[in-house]
């Protein structure tokens, strides 16, 4: 099996490129940054060419949204995951041979900031929730462009799939868990704001599952919640953090100083304070097994297997 990675070189491309590559696929990443892997990394205009035949299409190209959103900030966002998307649409339309299956990096927040009910792919897609400011409103305006992209270009042999993913925790450095960890060891990880909100996770080993059986399963289509089946809000989150690290101390961070904190650090609050109420509908429905369902459990396998990282350094 060709596995083709297009924005490969960030963290969740290395972790899918690790895993097939041990179970001996090939794996060629496109990246704008080539580098010496353990796979084949090559530039962007070989895009035509390495479609050509490929099994699978795995698009995680687009700029990050951890960033203050002004107005060159934004076009960017959207232009970097809108033209990639369309230039992999083309390249598919274009092939004599061209791949079974196209997964598409999309995102959770495209759903309402909510708290009374979780959103399955059916949910209420965010953008029109009163009283949210208008930061917020953008995330959606990004992943609606970034669907819509996918979706335009006629494939009729190539099965499209939208990963509509949350927070991917890995114990690898740079990543979302490894910065909450960071937080905590410096007895700062308490709840944000008031806590309440949701955070919708997946712990890395289901995520790379999660691929496989998408891949792997023909009747998904269309959107799929890469998510774990138990958000939680964001107090509990933390609370799990420090219990699986054995950190008593948490202080908290009211919103206020988050607001300030973003203006130094050059990002959005959007990223914490949004609740992401999200549950994989589809996936479960298709007969998917999670190994981590709960977060405590997931916390403490992530923080071990941190521990044992480093050791190994």
């Amino acid at each position: 099996m060709k596995i083709l990675i297009l924005g490969g070189s960030g963290q969740i491309g290395t972790m899918l490129a690790r895993a097939f590559v041990s179970e001996g696929r090939e794996v060629v990443v496109i990246s704008r940054q080539p580098a010496a892997k353990p796979w084949r990394v090559v530039a962007w205009d070989a895009l035509p060419a390495e479609c050509e035949g490929a099994d699978v299409v795995i698009n995680l190209a687009g700029r990050s949204v951890n960033c203050r959103y002004g107005a060159a900030n934004r076009r960017e966002i959207v232009d970097s995951r809108v033209h990639s998307t369309n230039a992999v649409g083309e390249a598919i339309a274009r092939a004599t041979r061209p791949p079974r299956v196209w997964l598409q990096m999309s995102t959770a927040t495209i759903y309402a900031h909510r708290y009374d009910a979780a959103n399955d792919e059916d949910g209420i897609i965010g953008g029109e929730e009163p009283g949210v400011p208008e930061t917020w409103r953008f995330s959606i305006v990004v992943a609606k462009a970034w669907e819509q992209a996918a979706m335009t270009h006629e494939l009729p042999q190539t099965r499209r799939v939208l990963l509509r993913a949350a927070m991917t925790m890995s114990p690898d450095g740079g990543g979302v868990f490894d910065t909450l960890l960071g937080l905590v060891q410096r007895g700062l990880g308490g709840r944000s704001g008031d806590g309440r909100q949701f955070v919708s996770w997946i712990h890395e080993m289901d995520f790379i599952r999660a691929i496989r059986w998408i891949i792997e399963n023909e009747t998904l289509s269309g959107p799929v919640n890469l998510a774990a089946p138990n958000p939680l809000p964001n107090a509990d989150f933390m609370r799990a953090i420090r219990e699986a690290w054995g950190t008593r101390i948490g202080l908290p961070a009211a919103e206020w100083m988050l607001e300030i904190g973003a203006i130094f650090l050059r990002t959005e609050t959007e990223l914490i304070l949004k609740s992401r109420r999200v549950v994989p509908g589809r996936l479960t429905q298709s007969g998917f097994k999670f190994e981590f369902p709960a977060w405590p459990e997931a916390a403490r396998d992530l923080c071990q297997h941190w521990r044992q990282s480093r050791l190994l350094r």
